[in-house]
């Protein structure tokens, strides 16, 4: 794990903060947890032990490296050099499982005997529940009733890893939720239990964690983009944002070339002014969700706005504070995608190329439409994760 933007612009700094965005709002209870991962976790990862176990891990329990696959069809459909990362060939079949194992093992240095941890899509808690498995720990997982209906692939998973997985009522029953109610669990056991966050929200230390943990990510895009070409730099890098942890993996060793374009799709759901909507940064406006300085979507008196997406892992309120400071800083372009763009884009990729895309991914595959890259760029879109989950939706949608 390279940490080459220790300096950077584009880095965390002491307190937390990305640019205007970050820090940890937290309650006095969770102060101790936060602050105990705070004061360990860069001494945690930098030591050869953990790092020797975690490439090991990735290597040969997750699979890593994923392949750089050219889409020969799809280039030539949009005509341009399009490069798939595949991120669905991970174990679990996303890149939740990459920050999932980093923080296993920094929970287990950390002497912790219990995890929890919220979901959205499913993929977070099925990588969530594998790593426990792994290391054999106490599994609990918080997912919004809504979710849970449309992923129920996903719940059968984690039950079948012998996870504990609870149903979040309140609120729109989805994944921000499913988060308060993680984080609740988390303030009512704080001594022996890890909260495992799936995205890079939540207070400092999390986002940058996360991001480290998914920066394998671009760290292998460069190397694979240099085996190809001799140049590890791509034209454009395409990622699908709700939190925002695969495109903060996708993005990190880019963020010091500004020649290499970053761009964010979120979700529109039914259209940005539809009133069905997750397209964070078109809606949203500075505020704290979760336990760090944000862009977020609120109401005139600063009540969270229910999202909405098709797509269960990008129905979320806000973005990462990363995230926030690209969009603010103009470091990265972030554009919003609707649900039916989703679903054709994925219908397109399963069959030109053979490969279903989780309907997050298909936001990102959505944007090719739109691009107008030129024919010698080279497009590399980060497909985050497969779509066995989807089927249902994609079906139903679709009327397959």
């Amino acid at each position: 794990m390279d940490h080459t933007l220790e300096k950077s612009a584009f880095a965390v700094d002491e307190k937390g903060y990305y640019g205007l965005f970050g820090g940890a709002y937290i309650p006095e209870m969770l102060y101790p947890n936060v602050e105990e991962l705070r004061q360990n976790y860069l001494s945690i990862i930098s030591q050869p032990d953990f790092q020797q176990e975690f490439q090991n891990l990735l290597s040969e329990y997750v699979g890593r490296p994923t392949p750089l696959y050219f889409a020969k069809r799809l280039s030539e459909k949009y005509q341009t050099q399009i490069y798939l990362k595949r991120e669905d060939l991970c174990h679990t079949g996303a890149h939740k499982v990459n920050n999932t194992i980093g923080q296993i093992l920094i929970a287990r240095k950390l002497g912790k005997k219990r995890i929890v941890a919220e979901t959205g899509a499913g993929q977070h808690g099925v990588a969530t529940a594998t790593v426990c498995a792994l290391m054999g720990l106490e599994c609990i997982v918080y997912m919004g009733k809504l979710d849970m209906e449309r992923q129920k692939p996903n719940v059968e998973r984690m039950h079948m890893l012998g996870a504990k997985v609870i149903a979040a009522t309140c609120g729109s029953q989805t994944l921000k939720d499913a988060t308060n109610e993680a984080m609740r669990h988390w303030i009512n056991n704080p001594t022996d239990t890890h909260y495992i966050i799936g995205s890079v929200v939540g207070p400092h230390p999390y986002p940058d964690m996360v991001t480290r943990f998914q920066s394998v990510i671009s760290e292998e895009i460069r190397k694979q983009l240099t085996e190809k070409f001799g140049n590890p730099n791509p034209d454009y890098v395409l990622a699908c944002v709700g939190g925002g942890s695969n495109a903060a993996g996708a993005f990190y060793h880019f963020l010091d070339e500004p020649e290499v374009k970053l761009i964010a799709l979120e979700a529109a759901g039914q259209g940005v002014s539809s009133g069905h909507s997750a397209a964070t940064t078109a809606l949203g406006k500075p505020g704290v969700l979760h336990g760090s300085k944000t862009i977020l979507m609120q109401t005139d008196d600063g009540q969270v706005t229910e999202p909405y997406s098709i797509s269960a892992g990008l129905d979320y309120p806000g973005i990462g504070p990363i995230h926030a400071h690209l969009f603010e800083s103009g470091r990265a372009q972030f554009y919003s995608v609707t649900d039916e763009e989703a679903l054709q884009a994925g219908l397109l990729l399963s069959r030109m190329e053979g490969i279903i895309p989780a309907l997050e991914s298909a936001h990102a595959l959505a944007y090719l439409e739109k691009l107008h890259a030129k024919p010698n760029d080279i497009v590399v879109v980060n497909l985050s994760g497969r779509g066995d989950k989807d089927l249902a939706t994609y079906s139903k949608a679709l009327s397959l």
